[in-house]
């Protein structure tokens, strides 16, 4: 439907900041006529506005990164406690690109031994100080925005991991949608990476709740788990009743 291009075309723009013409056109498979139209209606609401050969986002909805890192920075840490609390010695993880799974090496044994597997850079500048630990990096690109390694192409090396617990971060997480997030590179990642793990634990604050990013990557009933910093409401608490997803609120 044209309503739900238009808000996936706000939340893309938001997320990458400057997009050109042509990048909109080939991800929505759209003709340019039909980009420029929903180009105007949202230049009339004032989410963005015209450059040559593209657009920039006026107000992003995602913040930067160190933005982001500051904002219930102290629930963080208690999400991030208990996921580190799930790691055992000799295990195979993931930890995903976020402000609050970088948190989950903070207060890890640093003599536990086990195999790290993560596109984190926070992660990995955590990881060098752990003796026991061994370290598989993902993603041949840096993207500042996110702290993170993406790959442009998709990666052959994690189609042929085992993993036994992937900790993931979303930009949302809905019943309908499941869990989220606007980048097309960092997508490709977190959907393999889910498909490989024998469990996965989503990380998140509350205020995700309900919410959904332009693409997809799970649903949420592939879920071991959910940390998050409240009580969730009786309809989601239903969902993961049924679905035998255990609950951690910290």
């Amino acid at each position: 439907m044209k309503i739900n291009r238009i808000q996936q075309i706000e939340d893309y723009i938001n997320q990458n900041q400057t997009v050109s013409i042509d990048e909109l056109r080939e991800i929505f498979k759209v003709s340019k006529n039909t980009i420029r139209r929903d180009i105007k209606q949202l230049e009339e609401k004032g989410v963005l506005k015209k450059v040559y050969g593209g657009v920039v986002a006026v107000e992003p909805s995602l913040k930067n990164f160190e933005t982001r890192n500051i904002d219930h920075q102290e629930d963080k840490m208690k999400i991030a406690n208990k996921a580190a609390e799930l790691i055992k010695p000799n295990d195979i993880i993931f930890i995903d690109s976020g402000t609050t799974t970088k948190n989950i090496l903070l207060d890890l044994n640093r003599e536990i031994p086990f195999t790290l597997i993560t596109n984190n850079l926070d992660v990995i500048n955590l990881a060098i100080e752990f003796p026991f630990v061994e370290i598989i990096l993902i993603g041949s690109t840096y993207k500042r925005l996110t702290r993170s390694f993406v790959d442009t192409t998709e990666n052959l090396v994690v189609s042929k991991l085992n993993i036994d617990i992937a900790f993931m971060a979303a930009t949302g997480f809905s019943i309908n949608n499941g869990m989220s997030n606007a980048d097309p590179l960092e997508h490709a990642i977190k959907k393999q990476i889910v498909n490989r793990a024998q469990q996965v634990f989503l990380l998140s604050d509350i205020s995700k709740l309900g919410k959904s990013a332009l693409y997809s990557y799970a649903p949420l009933d592939t879920l071991k788990g959910i940390i998050v910093n409240e009580s969730l409401s009786e309809e989601y608490l239903n969902y993961f009743e049924e679905h035998q997803i255990t609950v951690y609120v910290v």
